[in-house]
């Protein structure tokens, strides 16, 4: 379970980073805190996580990857880097949701055995 953690973790930081990066910090501080809510144990807080991730996909990653692209574009600049590289931390993103599955799964296991 600790990998997936990690995994959640990161892609989080990612998404703090990119903000950090047009300097809203509070926006990257909140991203960064935000898989402190793993530590509570209850099923909501996990799914907050999940949609969060979902939400960044579509929103930070799709649309920070299309204006990216979109202005190499109109550079002419070489752009299917850019593209890959964007499209590959959103597939990130997107694993990192699907480990919160498991985090959830995993803990309602665990309650059961008891």
């Amino acid at each position: 379970m600790w990998w997936r953690i990690l995994i959640i973790s990161l892609a989080f930081l990612l998404i703090g980073a990119h903000f950090m990066r047009y300097g809203y910090i509070l926006a990257c501080s909140l991203f960064a805190l935000a898989p402190l809510l793993l530590f509570i144990k209850h099923k909501l807080a996990t799914r907050l996580l999940q949609a969060t991730l979902l939400v960044s996909t579509l929103l930070v990653w799709g649309v920070s990857g299309y204006e990216l692209v979109q202005m190499r574009l109109v550079l002419e600049q070489p752009w299917l880097r850019l593209g890959m590289i964007i499209s590959a931390v959103a597939t990130f993103t997107l694993i990192a949701a699907a480990c919160c599955n498991g985090i959830i799964a995993k803990r309602l296991r665990a309650k059961t055995l008891f």
